[in-house]
């Protein structure tokens, strides 16, 4: 690769990240922030799903809440719909599309919280979990590309990143993002002087 095709790639990447600086997508990091720490405060969790590169940045979102993201601080329940045995049992005997909405009829609860992560908005097993996760009297928090697709409006939050045809840079803004809810909830519950969970 050239000189210029990295910088070009560089440019691109750093594009990416600065659509979070648009006013409606630091509302959107604020808000799920604070949903997502409401969530936990009540004693509910979050159940998170994508596909491809998507399920990593979900496995990843998951991991830092249940792990370590800057301090040293309680666990958060947080999980992500990805265990071999339910995917591929849900998917050869139920339908590739069902693998998601079967594992929140499993463990989806009211008041817990769905995060769907896709970069086109049409991915069928997202679409059917939003469905199951509204059945269920949960909250949906969307990380969408491109033009939301058919998931467009079905969130309770949603953040599109358009302007890219390439998933990797519509990913690149959602694990910014990703990162920079955690460290707002982690603010709200842990740091901030009136936390909601303590030190």
């Amino acid at each position: 690769m050239s000189n210029s095709k990295v910088l070009t790639a560089i440019r691109q990447s750093i594009q990416a990240v600065e659509k979070l600086l648009l006013p409606h997508n630091q509302a959107f990091l604020q808000q799920a922030a604070s949903l997502i720490a409401e969530c936990f405060s009540r004693g509910n969790k979050l159940i998170i799903a994508g596909n491809g590169g998507s399920l990593c940045d979900a496995a990843h979102f998951a991991e830092e809440l249940t792990g370590v993201f800057r301090q040293t601080r309680p666990a958060l329940p947080a999980l992500v719909l990805s265990e071999p045995g339910h995917l591929t049992c849900v998917g050869n005997d139920l339908g590739y599309e069902n693998i998601f909405s079967r594992g929140i009829e499993a463990l989806g609860k009211p008041g817990d919280i769905f995060v769907g992560l896709t970069t086109s908005g049409n991915s069928l097993n997202i679409v059917k979990a939003f469905e199951a996760a509204r059945l269920y009297q949960m909250q949906i928090i969307a990380f969408l590309g491109k033009t939301g697709g058919r998931l467009k409006g079905m969130a309770d939050l949603e953040m599109v990143i358009d302007g890219f045809e390439t998933s990797d840079r519509i990913q690149e803004a959602h694990m910014a993002a990703i990162h920079i809810i955690i460290e707002l909830v982690e603010n709200r519950l842990f740091y901030s002087s009136a936390s909601a969970l303590g030190k």
